[in-house]
């Protein structure tokens, strides 16, 4: 199957479509303006659709002719992790006025609920088919400890590191041993469940970061993994768990910018503009394929799923692996996000595509071809105020406001856990640029505009 053709991709869609087939669909808890393009797709399908939503969000959102919007408040969280595992908490413990308007929406019991990648889907939610989501044994494969083991199974390198209970002496001989010129990094495992957005990573490089690190870890983890500050260029590489085998897609830049001075990491957007070197992205493939297939034999894994890592001046070196749809693969799929989503669906549900291993790598060529990126800034424990909306000029230092259209545009709005702000379109990338520096930029700009308070931060280097 030839999927860089446009009309059989078209075919496949259809086909695939009557998963919905007309009927009511649930979307949600979640942001709304993150389900606009969604939720078009749907009513262009005749599909009625209700949206719980925990906030309005940045950009665009559906009009009230478009679906019906259910508002769920939220407790204000301090982390992005707090964040999602309470929309995982709310899709299956809706409060009583969702419950209400769900019977109202569908009284047939017929619709499909569509709750996000984050949300479990073992179980229907209020009787209705649950899809979207991922089962509990795949949450389960996303602690950063177990990746260790997986990395052994498939035989794929990496830095040196122990994994050791939260206690001073162990954490203490741990580091002192794997410390490299940069410090070392803890991440914690996932016993009050799962984590990301690297709120359970902690750099370390001298005793009052320790303190701070075990006093953190302490209230929320057993063990720690401790390895070397890994230096180079933060990215993933992300395959798809198809019957056949497993198809890998290209290397995702990562941006995890530095604050060297506080120790802290801030996380930013992705991008599919950076380049590895031929080998190195020969290599992260290959990876992605034995990891794929270790998951489908001894997992039974299907579907997609990512690897983080850092491309070192040794090679790729993996950090963790996530069993889900990654970011990373969501932005690859922007070369056809509707037939991605729907293959996403299908794969999880056990559901036949059809497609092979060999016709989902038929479409990096053009991933390649179409890059996708765009800076991003979550502000974690600080509100803003506001929303906003604006083109920018980027002079290749700096980012200001534009007096005229550029085609790098600002949209940044609040959230429960603080505030989300991204660059969507950013015409200011080109193939083979690296996103972390404008990103860096839009910190800068966010607090001369907002008083954000990242304060100064760097890129990580290409050592490569």
């Amino acid at each position: 199957m030839d999927l860089t053709d446009a009309a059989v991709r078209a075919d496949l869609v259809e086909r695939l479509s009557k998963l919905y087939a007309g009927r009511p669909v649930i979307l949600g808890p979640g942001i709304l303006a993150g389900r606009t393009a969604q939720v078009a797709w749907l009513r262009a399908h005749d599909c009625r659709v209700l949206v719980l939503a925990t906030a309005r969000g940045a950009g665009p959102v559906p009009g009230p002719e478009e679906c019906t919007v259910v508002e769920v408040e939220t407790p204000v969280t301090r982390l992005v992790t707090d964040e999602l595992r309470l929309l995982d908490h709310l899709a299956h413990h809706p409060p009583a006025h969702v419950v209400a308007a769900v019977e109202r929406f569908d009284p047939a019991g017929e619709a499909i609920w569509n709750p996000g990648h984050f949300v479990t889907d073992d179980e229907p939610i209020l009787g209705r088919q649950v899809v979207g989501g991922r089962p509990a044994s795949y949450v389960r494969l996303e602690d950063k400890l177990y990746a260790e083991e997986v990395w052994a199974a498939c035989n794929v390198p990496t830095a040196p590191h122990r994994v050791v209970p939260v206690e001073e002496t162990a954490l203490a001989e741990a580091t002192a041993e794997l410390s490299g010129p940069l410090g070392a990094v803890w991440t914690g495992d996932t016993r009050d469940g799962f984590h990301g957005a690297g709120n359970y990573v902690r750099w370390v490089l001298d005793e009052s970061d320790w303190t701070l690190a075990q006093g953190f870890f302490s209230l929320h983890c057993d063990r720690v993994r401790v390895m070397p500050f890994l230096d180079g260029v933060p990215c993933s590489i992300h395959g798809f768990v198809l019957p056949d085998g497993t198809a890998a897609l290209r290397p995702v830049e990562i941006v995890v910018l530095r604050k060297a001075g506080a120790r802290e990491f801030v996380y930013g957007g992705l991008s599919s503009y950076w380049d590895p070197p031929d080998s190195d992205r020969a290599e992260m493939r290959a990876v992605a394929r034995r990891v794929g297939n270790w998951l489908q034999t001894a997992h039974d894994y299907r579907g997609a799923f990512g690897i983080d890592g850092v491309l070192t001046a040794d090679g790729f070196r993996p950090t963790e692996l996530n069993t889900r749809m990654p970011a990373g693969a969501e932005l690859l799929s922007a070369v056809d996000r509707v037939f991605f989503d729907l293959l996403q669906k299908h794969l999880v549900a056990g559901l036949d595509t059809g497609v092979t291993a060999a016709d989902l790598e038929g479409l990096v060529a053009l991933m390649d071809a179409e890059r996708a990126g765009r800076p991003v800034a979550i502000g974690q424990g600080v509100s803003l105020g506001t929303s906003d909306e604006y083109d920018l000029d980027w002079d290749g230092t700096t980012l200001s406001r534009a007096a005229h259209a550029t085609g790098t545009t600002l949209v940044l709005a609040d959230t429960r856990s603080g505030f989300f702000s991204m660059i969507s379109p950013c015409a200011a990338l080109g193939p083979g640029d690296r996103l972390a520096p404008i990103n860096a930029a839009l910190l800068a700009l966010l607090d001369r505009e907002y008083d954000a308070g990242f304060g100064p931060v760097e890129a990580a280097p290409d050592l490569r």
